[in-house]
């Protein structure tokens, strides 16, 4: 019974320290998973952000080529009529009668409601960069920390080093980038 005892007073705390051990890399390994899936959702939603203002700028671009037919055919029919009263009336019937064929081909050319596509890209724009912002705080705070508990003595700093494990650098804006957001975009 005496063997015993000593036994395990001189092994229960080397035991007890392996398995202490062995929870804190295991937390390490769970907490790099979490990190590395913000990362990733950070990454999904910039991927989509882009899509949609490639998107954006195709139907800007489309928009564009509309108004300037659009403003060319108006200025045609202002700038042919102006001195007989004639011309008036034969402009005001080709125009009335070429808004009365417009309605339907905007309602069977999509790309011709761009304004308002333009409207809902820019909406979902909006959104994603939210929720950008918002993955990007959760990445921080994961990051956060993993950095607090590498230096968490005695278990975790020794698995940390034993490891190989060091502080991971939280998200930041770079300096370009705020600089850009101090300027004038228009």
């Amino acid at each position: 019974m005496g063997f015993a005892l000593l036994w395990v007073a001189a092994f229960g705390p080397a035991a007890a320290y392996a398995v202490m051990k062995i929870f804190a890399r295991n937390y390490f390994m769970q907490l790099a998973q979490s990190i590395q899936a913000s990362a990733s959702t950070i990454g999904n939603y910039q991927e989509q952000r882009f899509e949609i203002l490639k998107n954006v700028a195709g139907l800007v671009r489309q928009s564009i080529d509309l108004d300037k037919e659009v403003m060319a055919a108006v200025a045609a029919y202002r700038g042919g009529g102006r001195g007989a009263e004639g011309n008036l009336n034969a402009n005001d019937a080709a125009l009335s009668l070429g808004f009365g064929r417009l309605f339907p081909q905007v309602e069977a050319y999509p790309e011709l409601r761009a304004h308002a596509q333009i409207a809902e890209a820019m909406r979902q724009n909006g959104y994603l960069q939210r929720e950008i912002t918002a993955a990007r705080d959760l990445y921080n705070q994961k990051v956060l920390i993993w950095n607090t508990e590498v230096y968490r003595w005695p278990v975790k700093q020794i698995v940390a080093a034993r490891q190989g494990f060091t502080t991971k650098i939280p998200f930041s804006v770079s300096g370009e980038t705020l600089a850009q957001s101090k300027g004038t975009f228009f």
